[in-house]
C-alpha cells in the first residue's frame, strides 16, 4: 500500500517530508515506486528502496539505482522513441540516424556524409517533417539547390544519393509509405555535368608530344604518358611506391591509394573497390618511364611515411608524395598553355580522362570485355561494357571488315 503522508498545502511527501512527483508513491514498507504508461499504452512499474542517489540503502537491501535515476532512463527512452515513431521527425534527423547505420565507410563517403549535414542544417527542407514531405516538395528542393544555389548536377546527384536511401529506410521502418525521392533526378533538373570523353590517339599524341617538348611540363611527361597508358587511378599512380614497381618481371602492383582528408591529413587507402587489387603488365615505353621515374627521384633526408608505407615513387619540392590534385593541376595548366600555343585547341584533359581513354582504346583494340575489366579494377563489368557503348560507325565498320577478312582466309 502506499504511505499517504499529505502536508498542509495537499502535496504528497515521502516519509522524510520530500515532496513526491507525479508517478512516484512510497509504499508503507518504505520502498519506492514509479508508475508510467509505455508506447504499448499500458501501466509500468518500476521500484527502488532510495528516491534519491544520495539517499542511503536501508540494512540489509540490495544495492539499487535511485527512483529518479530510474525515471530519467525512463524518459530518455521514451522520448527517443517517439522522436522516432511520432510526427516530429525532420528530414535532417532521419538523414543523421540513416549515417548512424552506415559504419565502416571510407573517408571520402563520410566527408559526404558530413557535407549533406551541413547543407540539411542550413536549408529550410531540413527542419521539414518527413511525414509531410511530398514528392513535388522533393523536387521543388532539389531544383532551387540548382537554379538559386548554383550547385552542380553532379553536386546534386550526390546530396540525392544519401536523402534518397534515408527515406527508404524511414518506408522500412513504417514511419511513412512511400518514398518522396524515388523518381529520376534527370527528369527534373538540367544535367549540366561535363562528360569526361576519351580524346582520340591524334589529340594524346599532340598532347604529350607538347609535354615531351616542353622546357617546363617535360618533367611531368613519365608521369602523364604512364596515365595514358595503363589506366590507372590517379589516387592509385599517386600511392605507389618502388616497391610495387616490378622492373625485373616488368609489372606494376596496385593495392592502394594515397589520398589527403579535407584538414590535410595525408593517408592511405584501400582501392576503390574489391577488384582494384590487381597487377598490370608494363609495355616497354611504360617501363622506360618508371625507369626515369625512379632514377630522378628526390632524395630527402627523412623518407616520407604515410600510414606506415614508404618509397613513395613521385615526391614534390617538399619532399612529401605527390598528391591527385598536383597531378590535375598540371594537365590543366599545360592544356592552357597548349591552347595558348597552337590555333587547334585541345579538349578537356584530366588524369581521368587518360584513364578513359586507356579504356577506350583498350576496347577498340578488341581487348576481350572481362580482361579490360580487370585492367581498369572495375567491382562491375557493367561500368567497363558502357565504354563499349562510346564507339562510332567507323570502330563497328572496322571491326566488321576484320572479322569479314578473317572469315575469308578460313574459307
Amino acid at each position: 500500500m502506499e504511505e499517504n503522508n499529505m502536508s498542509k498545502d495537499n502535496k504528497r511527501r515521502d516519509s522524510k517530508g520530500r515532496i513526491l512527483r507525479t508517478g512516484e508513491q512510497q509504499r508503507s514498507n518504505g520502498q519506492f515506486m514509479y508508475a508510467y504508461r509505455g508506447r504499448d499504452n499500458k501501466m509500468h512499474y518500476v521500484y527502488s528502496w532510495k528516491l534519491e542517489p544520495t539517499d542511503k540503502l536501508p540494512a540489509g537491501k540490495r544495492e539499487c539505482k535511485a527512483l529518479r535515476e530510474l525515471e530519467k532512463e525512463i524518459e530518455k527512452s521514451l522520448n527517443e522513441e517517439v522522436a522516432y515513431h511520432g510526427g516530429d521527425v525532420t528530414v535532417l534527423e532521419l538523414v543523421e540516424r540513416y549515417i548512424a547505420t552506415k559504419t565502416g565507410v571510407r573517408h571520402n563517403t563520410l566527408a559526404g556524409y558530413k557535407t549533406v549535414v551541413n547543407i540539411l542544417k542550413k536549408e529550410e527542407f531540413g527542419s521539414r517533417r518527413i511525414d509531410l514531405v511530398k514528392p513535388s516538395d522533393a523536387k521543388l528542393w532539389l531544383i532551387k539547390l540548382q537554379s538559386e544555389d548554383k550547385r552542380s548536377y553532379s553536386s546534386i546527384h550526390s546530396i540525392r544519393g544519401v536523402v534518397r536511401p534515408a527515406f527508404r529506410m524511414a518506408v522500412e521502418d513504417d514511419l511513412i509509405k512511400k518514398n518522396p525521392f524515388d523518381w529520376e533526378l534527370a527528369t527534373v533538373l538540367i544535367n549540366d555535368s561535363v562528360s569526361r570523353e576519351a580524346i582520340t590517339p591524334r589529340q594524346e599524341r599532340l598532347f604529350l608530344d607538347f609535354i615531351k617538348g616542353d622546357k617546363h611540363y617535360s618533367q611531368y611527361y613519365e608521369g602523364m604518358y604512364i596515365l595514358f597508358k595503363t589506366g590507372m587511378r590517379i589516387s592509385e599512380f599517386c600511392g605507389l611506391t618502388l616497391s610495387d614497381v616490378d622492373m625485373k618481371g616488368r609489372k606494376i602492383h596496385i593495392d592502394k591509394q594515397l589520398q589527403r582528408t579535407r584538414e590535410g591529413k595525408y593517408m592511405i587507402a584501400d582501392t576503390k573497390t574489391t577488384y582494384g587489387e590487381r597487377y598490370l603488365p608494363m609495355t616497354e615505353e611504360v617501363y622506360q618511364c618508371f625507369k626515369k621515374l625512379a632514377a630522378r627521384r628526390r632524395k630527402t633526408k627523412v623518407e616520407p611515411m604515410v600510414d606506415g608505407v614508404g618509397g613513395f615513387l613521385v615526391l614534390d619540392q617538399n619532399g612529401m608524395p605527390y598528391l591527385a590534385l598536383h597531378w590535375e593541376k598540371r594537365f590543366e595548366y599545360a592544356l592552357k598553355k597548349y591552347n595558348r600555343t597552337y590555333k587547334e585547341e585541345l579538349p578537356k584533359i584530366t588524369p581521368h580522362v587518360c584513364r578513359h581513354t586507356y579504356c577506350s582504346n583498350m576496347a577498340k583494340s578488341g581487348v576481350n570485355a572481362k580482361t579490360l575489366q580487370y585492367l581498369m579494377g572495375h567491382a562491375d563489368i557493367a561500368t567497363t561494357l558502357n565504354v563499349y557503348t562510346h564507339l562510332g560507325y567507323d570502330d563497328v565498320e572496322k571491326e566488321v571488315r576484320e572479322m569479314e577478312e578473317r572469315l575469308r582466309k578460313e574459307v
